[in-house]
């Protein structure tokens, strides 16, 4: 003890004892030291005691979603990934490839899943695939062309749905659209909102080229269709896109297995 005080002395270059006596007793300059230190000692111990009291931070994982994975996929990967880690939050954002993929480069967002990017949009990072998906030419039912057997010598004649040029099916569209003669300019609309989209068909006839995905439970129960164009629009394939250079937690190692499983039902 008298070794402390001595160094905590030196350190100050004040006397905090007068040792005259038998007693230690303490000196002006020990008084108000000691005043100060204290109530510093107890912030000490109050700070101590929340950080030790506070919950543990919780787990996150931050998900881009695209369009086709939005509907059903993610869904399904997402109520698999809560049953097998219920203590990890999955936030999920949906928007255009470029965003995401832009997010995901900037560390926003942990994966994105959806389609694969284009080779520029890929750049940096890694690409696990889960399945193909087609594109389709979607309408209500009713539609006129709904059992034409040559729909596709006829989609110029009505309001046609194109994705935006952000888009990674964008390209293909374009280029069936230019191998049937449609003019490049005769689209009214662009959009891959599901939103959007499924009630501008359903009020109109117009024709709304979209992965197939984006509108797999409304063909499902019948509320909207697909026409028999002749000829097979492969969209390419749908997977998990991240950072080369990012680890993996197991969380992450988690939700990339609820969504191959979800991919396989």
């Amino acid at each position: 003890m008298s070794k402390t005080i001595r160094e905590l002395e030196d350190i100050l270059e004040r006397q905090l004892f007068d040792r005259s006596s038998r007693r230690l007793a303490l000196t002006p300059a020990g008084r108000i030291f000691q005043q100060h230190t204290g109530a510093g000692i107890i912030e000490l111990g109050r700070a101590q005691d929340l950080v030790q009291a506070a919950p543990r931070q919780q787990k996150r994982i931050a998900a881009g979603v695209l369009p086709t994975a939005a509907t059903n996929l993610m869904p399904r990967a997402a109520l698999k990934f809560r049953a097998s880690t219920p203590d990890c939050l999955l936030r999920v954002s949906t928007g255009p490839n470029w965003l995401l993929m832009s997010q995901l480069r900037e560390g926003t967002l942990d994966l994105v899943v959806g389609r694969m990017s284009t080779a520029k949009g890929m750049e940096g990072l890694t690409f696990r695939q889960l399945y193909s998906e087609m594109i389709g030419a979607i309408v209500r039912p009713g539609h006129p062309l709904q059992n034409h057997p040559d729909a596709q010598d006829k989609l110029a004649e009505y309001p046609l749905i194109l994705p935006p040029p952000g888009a990674v099916i964008a390209p293909l569209v374009r280029a069936f659209l230019s191998r049937r003669a449609v003019p490049p300019l005769s689209h009214e609309f662009e959009t891959v909102s599901l939103a959007f989209g499924r009630n501008l068909v359903r009020a109109s006839d117009a024709i709304w080229f979209i992965s197939l995905g984006v509108v797999a439970n409304e063909l499902a129960d019948g509320s909207l269709c697909s026409l028999a164009i002749n000829e097979d629009l492969f969209g390419g394939p749908v997977g998990i896109s991240m950072r080369e250079d990012g680890g993996m937690t197991q969380e992450q190692q988690r939700l990339i297995a609820a969504l191959e499983e979800a991919a396989q039902a």
